[in-house]
C-alpha cells in the first residue's frame, strides 16, 4: 500500500474548486484543438485527418489527466461514459478515459476517522478499524474491521465526504468539458446516455439500495452451495457507509486459477453464467458491471469442499421491465433453436427493431445468430465451426474467439448503422454477455449454457 506521504488529506469536492479545474483543463484543450485545426488548414484531406486524429488524441488525454486529478464522482463518471460511450464518442475519447484508473489515492486516516465518527457515532467504538485501507475507488475506499464482541471480521465500504452531493454539478461539468472542447457531437442519443450515466451515478452511491440488493441476492442463492454473498451487518451501515461480512478468496484472474483441473474451472464457469441467466429469465435484475473485481473464488480442496464463488458488489444492479425482458428471452430462445425466421420474428415490439426496415432484419437476424451461437448445438447450427463444442454440449469460450468474429459480422452486416447506437438497456444486457465471456475466457472454461436456459422454454 502507498504510504502516509501519497495520500490525500482532503477532497475537492466543492462545485467552484471542481469547476475551476475543469474549465482551465477544457479551455486548454478547446484552444488546442483550433491551434492544430488551423494549422492543417492547407494540408491533404489524409495528413488533415492524420493532424486531427492526433491533436484529439492529445488533447483527450490531457483531460482526463485532469479528470483523474480530481478524484470522486467524476473520474467514476468519465469510467462509466469509457465503458458504455464507443457508440457516441469519438474513439480517441473513450481510449483516453479507459486510461482513468479506479485505484485512486486513497484518503488518510486522519480525513477519515472523523468522517465515520460523524456516521457510526459510539458504535465505532465497538470496532477495531485498520488505518490502512485494503482498496480504494472513485468513490470510495474499503477497510477491514474487526467487532471487538466476537472477533467477527467485517469490511467497511466508506463513501466518500460531498461525492453524493456533487454528482449532478461533476455531471454538468463533465458535459460542458466535451461541449467546450467541440469534441463530442452533441446528439439526441448523448442525451440518453448522459441522463443515464446520471441515474447509474446516482444508484452507484445510494448504500440503502445496494444492502437490499445484497441481502436479496444472499436470499435467492442461500441454499445454493456453488455461491457466497457477503452478509451485510446493519448495525454499522447507513446511506454513507456499508458494512457486511469478510469473506476470502482469490481473484478470477490470479494464476492460481489456471492451476485447477479443467472439471474445475468448467464448474467455476457453469456458476457464473447460471447466475447471468437467472437474472435474465426469472429474477428480471442483472448486476451489469461485469468488473473482474466483483468476483472472488474460494477455493475448494477438488474433494468434498467445493470451488465457490464470492459475489462481491452489488451497486451496480438495474432492473429492466418485462416487455424488454420478453424481447431479449425470444432473441436467446431463437438462438437455442438455430432459427433464423424465430429470430427475426423475436425482432419487433421495441422502438429500436420497430424502426428498422424489414429488409435489413434478416441481415441483422444472422449477427444475433451468431452472437447467441454458444445456446444452439452443432446439429442445428452447421455453421458452427468445428471442435467448438463437445458432445455434452459444453462450448469452448477461449477457441470461439466469438466476440471478434460477432464485431466482424456486425460490421460487415447491413444492419451496421443500426448497431452503432443500440439501445441503452440492450447495451446493458450484451455487456453482462460480453462480461461472461470474458471470464470464461480468462479461467479458460468450457462450459454447456444451453442446459441452463431449457428449462425455461417451457
Amino acid at each position: 500500500m502507498s504510504d502516509q506521504n501519497d495520500k490525500l488529506d482532503n477532497l475537492k469536492t466543492s462545485a467552484f474548486d471542481r469547476r475551476l479545474s475543469i474549465a482551465k483543463a477544457s479551455l486548454l484543450a478547446g484552444t488546442r484543438w483550433a491551434t492544430a485545426n488551423a494549422t492543417s488548414m492547407f494540408s491533404s484531406e489524409t495528413e488533415k485527418e492524420k493532424k486531427r486524429k492526433q491533436a484529439m488524441t492529445e488533447q483527450a488525454n490531457y483531460l482526463v489527466q485532469e479528470i483523474g486529478k480530481l478524484k470522486g464522482s467524476v473520474v467514476k463518471i468519465g469510467q462509466m461514459m469509457a465503458l458504455y460511450g464507443e457508440h457516441f464518442l469519438p474513439e480517441e475519447i473513450t481510449t483516453a478515459l479507459n486510461t482513468l484508473n479506479d485505484k485512486t489515492v486513497a484518503l488518510s486516516w486522519s480525513a477519515i476517522e472523523p468522517h465515520l465518527r460523524s456516521q457510526l457515532g459510539s458504535k465505532l467504538d465497538e470496532l477495531n478499524v485498520d488505518r490502512e485501507p485494503i482498496g480504494t475507488a472513485s468513490l470510495a475506499q474499503v477497510h477491514r474491521a474487526t467487532r471487538k464482541s466476537d472477533g467477527l471480521e467485517l469490511v467497511l465500504k466508506i463513501q466518500y465526504p460531498g461525492v453524493a452531493e456533487a454528482i449532478d454539478s461533476d455531471m454538468s461539468l463533465f458535459r460542458s468539458m466535451l461541449k467546450l472542447t467541440r469534441m463530442v457531437p452533441q446528439t439526441r442519443e448523448f442525451d440518453e446516455w448522459y441522463e443515464e450515466v446520471r441515474s447509474m451515478m446516482h444508484r452507484e452511491v445510494d448504500y440503502h439500495m445496494e444492502a437490499a440488493t445484497t441481502k436479496r441476492f444472499a436470499e435467492r442463492l442461500a441454499k445454493d452451495d456453488r455461491y457466497i454473498v457477503p452478509h451485510i451487518v446493519d448495525d454499522y451501515s447507513n446511506n454513507r457507509i456499508l458494512c457486511m461480512t469478510f469473506e476470502r478468496g482469490v481473484p478470477i484472474n490470479s494464476p492460481a486459477m489456471l492451476t485447477l483441473p479443467q472439471a474445475r474451472r468448467n464448474a467455476l464457469g457453469e456458476a457464473s453464467l447460471d447466475i447471468a441467466v437467472r437474472e435474465l429469465f426469472e429474477w428480471g435484475e442483472m448486476q451489469t458491471d461485469p468488473n473482474f473485481g466483483n468476483y472472488l473464488v474460494r477455493l475448494g480442496n477438488g474433494a468434498d469442499i467445493k470451488d465457490k464463488i464470492v459475489l462481491l458488489d452489488f451497486g451496480a444492479i438495474r432492473q429492466f421491465d418485462d416487455h424488454l425482458l420478453n424481447v431479449a428471452r425470444h432473441l436467446i430462445i431463437a438462438g437455442y433453436h438455430h432459427d433464423k425466421a424465430q429470430m427475426v420474428a423475436a425482432m419487433t415490439g421495441y422502438h429500436f427493431f420497430d424502426s428498422i426496415p424489414a429488409s435489413i432484419k434478416p441481415d441483422m437476424a444472422e449477427v444475433f445468430l451468431l452472437a447467441t451461437e454458444a445456446f444452439s448445438t452443432p446439429q442445428n447450427n452447421p455453421q458452427m465451426p468445428e471442435g467448438l463444442m463437445d458432445a455434452e454440449h459444453r462450448y469452448d469460450w477461449k477457441k470461439s474467439q466469438l466476440h471478434s468474429r460477432v464485431i466482424q459480422q456486425a460490421s460487415k452486416s447491413m444492419a451496421s448503422r443500426y448497431f452503432s447506437v443500440p439501445p441503452k438497456e440492450f447495451m446493458f444486457i450484451s455487456r453482462k454477455f460480453i462480461g461472461a465471456y470474458t471470464f470464461m475466457t480468462v479461467i479458460d472454461a468450457k462450459t454447456n449454457i444451453r442446459d441452463m436456459v431449457t428449462p425455461f422454454l417451457k
